[in-house]
């Protein structure tokens, strides 16, 4: 069973609310979502923390997607919980601040995985805030037992790449059409702005293709934008 398991909570620091804050009419987090419907997978599900929960629900399900909550502050846990509840032996992770998340990355990033039997597996150097993580369930399973630091805690999969002598680790560089420089991730409000132009100019109702956005980012860097 594979599962698309996409990170988000309402409880943001530099930009509060930031996974509900409209961009092209639709709140941050279901454009990630809608990308990711795009991959095929068994399961599709949010996880969260359970303050975030009640807001996140309706949305969530309206989008397809189920909802799990788990420990306000270890996200490892969190994740390890939804993917033995799921059933799962294989996780796509994602995080719910990306609404760029790229289902083409995806795709490859799985086929990486299945044909490499790796722990962990990923494309490098695609713009900042498309890619994935694929990760078999029993290695996020290892990790959970055996993470100690509370940055392991927190970051779901850094035990697993922090330690390639335990771990099956496949890495490849992404096709040359897919890298960039480029940062689309939504953390402040002049990433929020950045993304709003983006869409304004790109977006038709479906996911954008990666090239779209690196070609876009490449005549729009990030640097220039300033929030008036």
């Amino acid at each position: 069973m594979t599962g698309i398991l996409l990170q988000a909570r309402i409880d943001s620091q530099r930009l509060p609310r930031k996974i509900l804050l409209p961009i092209a009419g639709k709140p941050l987090l279901q454009h990630a979502m809608e990308n990711l419907l795009a991959v095929p997978a068994d399961v599709y599900a949010v996880v969260t923390d359970e303050a975030s929960l009640p807001e996140l629900q309706p949305l969530c399900g309206r989008c397809g997607f189920q909802v799990i909550a788990g420990h306000p502050t270890d996200v490892l846990a969190r994740y390890h919980r939804a993917a033995e509840q799921l059933g799962l032996d294989t996780v796509v992770r994602a995080t719910g601040d990306n609404p760029l998340v790229s289902p083409e990355i995806a795709d490859a990033s799985l086929q990486l995985a299945r044909q490499t039997a790796a722990d962990y597996a990923g494309l490098l150097h695609p713009p900042y805030g498309t890619a994935v993580e694929v990760l078999r369930a029993d290695a996020l399973a290892r990790a959970y037992r055996d993470a100690a630091s509370s940055g392991e805690r927190e970051h779901v999969t850094a035990y697993i790449y922090g330690n390639p002598e335990l771990f099956r680790l496949a890495l490849q560089p992404a096709p040359d059409s897919w890298r960039s420089s480029a940062r689309v991730t939504v953390d402040t409000p002049e990433d929020l702005a950045y993304m709003r132009r983006l869409f304004a100019e790109l977006y038709s109702g479906s996911p954008i293709p990666i090239t779209d956005v690196i070609q876009w980012c490449s005549r729009n860097p990030h640097a220039r934008l300033k929030v008036s």
